[in-house]
């Protein structure tokens, strides 16, 4: 009986409500139905208890990292971890170390934080970890089947080896104009922007800039990527059906899944109906009905794997839906959290702008094309970019599954008494390149917005950059061309290793021609300070409200 009166307090505020609380359940009940009642009161509670006992009092491993400590078995520190990430991954550093374990609904998580802390998980051996194993059950009813983590590590390599075939320079050049034509045809003519300069009234408007960016980004990327025949189907039945199938992109879908829900089968239609809407525009390309040179479904055409098999027309479709959702979540947001620094830093804002003017501006008010070469010599955008990508990278934890018994480096962490730290098979290892990329042991005020430190030759910005795009340095090719390793950098925003995003330079140029088209055409202010992040996202998005307020600039 003590256990119904000690735990319950912290649920029900006194033992007495508890009590009082099951008594009269009982009043009104048979036999039956008070054991039943009892035993699904006191088994939760006895499952509580023994977890704690077991945490506090029996015999641990000496062999594995040191555990969180969590009261619910099971759940663990799911509600900790989910809520605030980076709060956890600190708190538990200053506690446990750099390594440590915790559970989250069911698993076992490994952690393994700072720079050494990437380099071990993302620069691990296939044998030991994979990303196939943790995030196929997630991506895999999304994508389509036989692409990314559906397939074998070395075919994954392959295809993209074929995307990187279509990222090429000559298709970045011409990407430059379609990109800017977006964004100035969407300012120019979107509800959103339905405020115009009147006589020598300028008036300002309001805007949810993440939904904006949302749309900017997929006009921008189906324009180039993916093609002309994309971009003409952008009505509201392509709408529905991608939000759809982002909708089964998240962490319920993550953590479960399989559930008999809504969104579940919301996601799967929308996955049969897109993949057959690319389905049909490489059909219609092989019988020559329609092509468009300088895309990527054309350039996935043409590949053929090492055993010259040519890739099949589902597989386009899905490495395309592929593109699309990755893409498209990952700059959206990026570009979210830019304009919102930028709005917020007006000195910021007013440096891009006169960056422009220098290299763009023309005698009557105008401003010319920058070619894509003239992109990459822009210094104050890039390092505007670089410090939105460190401190906001737009996923906070990358997570591998343990295949083999994996030991902890004893660089990584000190070693018990009893020998190092060893991994078993069917953990997860989880790094976090976000807690690296604000080190405060690395980075002078790293919590801090500050494009500044990327100016300075000698600093710690530009010792991780060089860390991350070494073109001197050791090079590995993976099977989609060599490649710098990187996962050593505490500058890791688009991963590092086998996994390293290759979609990067794409994103930069979007990015950076939608951020030189927007501040060359309104000037942005924040009626508040920039939001926080929301941690409940696959990809860390800032939290409502995200309105900003704009007014035209005079010459527009």
């Amino acid at each position: 009986m003590a256990l119904n009166t000690t735990i319950p307090h912290a649920f029900l505020g006194s033992p007495e409500a508890w009590q009082g609380f099951v008594g009269e359940a009982q009043k009104y009940m048979p036999s039956s139905g008070r054991l039943a009642l009892l035993a699904f009161v006191n088994i939760p509670l006895i499952a509580i208890v023994l977890n704690v006992l077991r945490q506090l009092f029996l015999f641990r491993d000496k062999s594995l990292p040191p555990e969180v400590f969590h009261l619910v078995p099971y759940f663990g520190s799911a509600a900790s971890y989910g809520n605030d990430p980076i709060r956890f991954f600190t708190d538990c550093q200053k506690k446990y170390g750099n390594v440590f374990t915790f559970v989250m609904l069911g698993r076992k998580m490994t952690v393994a934080l700072g720079a050494k802390g990437n380099n071990f998980i993302l620069g691990g051996k296939t044998a030991n970890v994979s990303a196939e194993d943790a995030y196929t059950h997630l991506t895999t009813p999304v994508f389509g089947k036989d692409v990314v983590y559906d397939i074998p590590n070395e075919r994954f390599m392959e295809q993209k080896k074929f995307v990187k075939f279509g990222l090429s320079t000559d298709n970045f050049r011409a990407y430059v104009g379609l990109i800017e034509k977006e964004v100035s045809d969407f300012i120019d003519r979107d509800p959103a922007f339905r405020i115009y300069q009147i006589n020598d009234i300028n008036e300002w408007g309001a805007f949810d800039v993440l939904k904006v960016l949302q749309e900017m980004t997929i006009l921008t990327a189906s324009r180039t990527l993916q093609g002309q025949e994309v971009r003409e189907g952008l009505d509201k039945g392509f709408s529905d059906t991608f939000t759809d199938l982002d909708g089964g992109f998240t962490p319920l879908h993550f953590t479960f899944p399989n559930l008999p829900l809504a969104s579940y089968r919301k996601r799967d239609a929308a996955q049969k109906k897109m993949s057959n809407f690319y389905v049909d525009i490489v059909k219609k390309r092989r019988e020559g009905k329609s092509m468009t040179e300088t895309d990527m479904i054309t350039a996935l055409m043409e590949c053929k794997y090492r055993d010259g098999t040519p890739l099949r027309d589902h597989e386009i479709a899905h490495i395309m839906i592929a593109l699309l959702m990755a893409g498209q979540h990952t700059s959206s947001t990026t570009g979210t959290w830019t304009l919102l620094h930028i709005a917020d830093r007006q000195d910021v804002q007013e440096a891009l702008y006169q960056e422009q003017v220098k290299h763009f501006g023309q005698p009557d008010g105008s401003f010319r094309l920058p070619t894509y070469e003239e992109l990459k010599q822009l210094p104050v955008l890039d390092c505007v970019i670089r410090e939105t990508l460190r401190i906001h990278p737009p996923i906070h934890s990358i997570m591998r599954y343990v295949r083999a018994d994996t030991p902890v480096p004893p660089t990584l962490a000190a070693p018990s008494k009893d020998g190092t730290y060893v991994v078993p098979a069917g953990h997860y290892f989880l790094a976090s390149p976000a807690v690296a990329q604000i080190d405060p042991e690395v980075w002078r005020d790293g919590a801090k917005w500050d494009p500044g430190r990327w100016s300075d030759a000698d600093g710690e910005a530009q010792k991780a950059f060089k860390q991350y795009y070494d073109e001197s340095g050791e090079k590995i090719d993976y099977g989609f061309g060599a490649v710098s390793k990187g996962t050593d950098s505490p500058y890791q925003p688009f991963g590092a290793g086998r996994h390293r995003c290759i979609g990067e330079q794409f994103a930069y140029l979007q990015l950076g021609v939608l951020i030189l088209t927007v501040v060359r055409k309104i000037e942005l202010r924040l009626p508040g300070s920039v939001p926080g992040p929301n941690y409940h996202t696959m990809i860390t998005m800032p939290k409502d409200p995200r309105t900003m307020l704009y007014r035209r600039r005079r010459f527009d």
